[in-house]
């Protein structure tokens, strides 16, 4: 593992809510020929309402959210440029409802720790049909160490999540179900998902896993089902 690589893994960075439409937006504006000050002027002012406090010369949780937009598709790491350029170009390419899996596989590029949250959701999702925010803090704290930090990280990318439709909150506060599941058919988007997670790691592992039906079992009886959420 390359040291870039390295250091990229053990950040966590996510430390804002990450809505799809914002780097739909932002990929747009690149793909439009903007350079990155104008990106984040667009969205200075695109965002603004967005946010409690419209005083953006303070570093508020505006500035801070779109240095996370503009690091996926306006200023990637180096070692991942070859990599945004070709997300880039499969967003020109491909129709809307494929966009999804071109932004989840670049911001997992960029961002591993939404990767990894997702990993541990998709066990648990595999194991019990239902999701916990305090089991999900739990098992990240033992990869990232015990750090307040790391569980307000695990709440907004939970958040994230929901906003994405993966996740789906259920009538107990805290525990999420499984969102719209996506199955990926398109040749260009399998091929993007094996460059952002090789070697030795599949897309498969970091998604959230479509749950595959069960037999009417008594153990099935003790996780009731939860209606999935559906698009708008």
């Amino acid at each position: 593992m390359s040291a870039h690589r390295s250091k990229r893994h053990s950040q966590i960075g996510l430390d804002r809510l990450v809505r799809l439409e914002w780097l739909e937006k932002v990929s747009l504006l690149v793909l439009a020929g903007n350079e990155t000050t104008e990106v984040k002027r667009v969205l200075q002012e695109d965002l603004r309402n967005a946010f409690r406090s419209p005083d953006t010369h303070v570093r508020g949780s505006l500035n801070k959210t779109i240095t996370i937009l503009t690091r996926v598709w306006a200023k990637a790491p180096k070692e991942l440029h070859a990599l945004q350029q070709g997300g880039l170009d499969l967003l020109s390419s491909l129709q809307l409802s494929d966009h999804f899996v071109v932004h989840w596989g670049m911001l997992s590029a960029v961002y591993p720790f939404w990767a990894a949250v997702a990993t541990q959701i998709g066990r648990l999702l595999r194991l019990q049909g239902t999701a916990s925010i305090s089991e999900v803090q739990r098992r990240m704290r033992e990869q990232h160490g015990e750090r307040e930090t790391v569980s307000r990280r695990v709440r907004y990318t939970l958040r994230s999540f929901v906003d994405w439709r993966v996740l789906a909150e259920t009538s107990e506060k805290g525990v999420y179900a499984q969102g719209n599941p996506r199955s990926v058919q398109e040749p260009k988007l399998i091929s993007q998902r094996r460059l952002v997670f090789a070697p030795g790691r599949s897309f498969r592992r970091v998604s959230i896993p479509a749950r595959k039906p069960r037999r009417e079992t008594r153990a099935r009886k003790r996780f009731p089902s939860v209606p999935w959420r559906t698009p708008c």
